[in-house]
């Protein structure tokens, strides 16, 4: 698919959110408004692809929980190993669209790695992701802007501090996020110095300044820098700043893959070696830092 129209769409989901202005811009790249049209549900995510470890999946189990936030009641959806014990545990940090299936997926995912994961809900000071978006209205920004970042951090930071306070959690957390939620990890990495470990998954990293207050381990994960539009070398600039502070870090580039590349719903997005490759990387780094 032409790559203007993958960017294309990338704007409508992540700003503006306006159907005819996607179809109007469309159309002068593919030729007609009812190409254009047709566009859309290629491009946008098939939930019913989410599922890769079912919810009833013997080795693990889910609840819904909440924790107390900096903004109150945050809600949370978690996976954990059935067998009895102690483990490592991660928080997991949602796209733009807000806690989904998948994103529950990749919960439950970790789950049957062996750790204890929270998909936290950061649209909860909103009413939850559900609540919001059953009333948003057609053509309206995406609600996840409206959130302050200095409150999602907390958030995040709370989070951690759940998870470590579980009776079936050894005291080790770390978290992972995806775009949106990519950014969020960054943030939370440098802002919970008690952190074990963190994964990116194409997330707008700190200023480089910001570096030495890294002190968790961190796996980058990121897309071709010519495939993604939010990918313009800032990430491997906070890289080579990891490496002259001596800081514990990889910095991994995926040649070919979009933004976007591990969810497994989009599959225009959808990298199926360079996804197998960075969760692969995920685990291990977890299992190394959170054991």
């Amino acid at each position: 698919m032409d790559q203007k129209l993958i960017d294309l769409h990338h704007d409508y989901v992540h700003h503006h959110c306006d159907r005819r202005k996607f179809i109007e811009q469309a159309a002068r790249i593919v030729g007609s408004i009812a190409a254009a049209t047709a566009l859309l549900p290629v491009l946008d995510c098939d939930f019913a692809l989410a599922q890769t470890v079912a919810e009833n999946d013997p080795r693990i189990a889910t609840e819904n929980v909440t924790f107390r936030g900096v903004t109150g009641e945050v809600k949370g959806y978690v996976a954990r190993p059935r067998a009895p014990g102690r483990y490592g545990a991660v928080v997991v940090v949602h796209e733009a669209g807000g806690l989904n299936a998948h994103t529950q997926d990749v919960a439950r995912r970790l789950a049957s790695e062996g750790f204890v994961a929270i998909a936290v809900d950061f649209l909860s000071p909103m009413g939850g992701t559900a609540e919001v978006m059953a009333r948003r209205q057609p053509n309206t920004p995406n609600p996840i802007n409206a959130l302050d970042l200095t409150q999602v951090t907390g958030n995040g930071v709370e989070a951690v501090k759940y998870l470590r306070g579980r009776a079936d959690v050894n005291g080790k957390v770390g978290v992972v996020g995806f775009c949106w939620g990519g950014r969020v990890s960054q943030n939370v990495s440098i802002s919970e110095p008690t952190l074990n470990a963190a994964v990116v998954f194409y997330g707008q990293p700190p200023h480089p300044s910001l570096a030495p207050k890294l002190n968790a381990p961190i796996l980058m994960n990121y897309a071709d820098v010519m495939l993604d539009m939010n990918n313009t070398g800032e990430a491997a600039l906070y890289a080579q700043e990891l490496k002259k502070l001596g800081k514990v870090h990889e910095f991994h580039v995926y040649p070919g893959a979009q933004h976007g590349f591990n969810n497994n719903t989009n599959t225009e997005r959808h990298h199926a070696n360079a996804a197998e490759l960075a969760w692969g990387r995920t685990v291990a780094w977890f299992k190394k830092y959170l054991a």
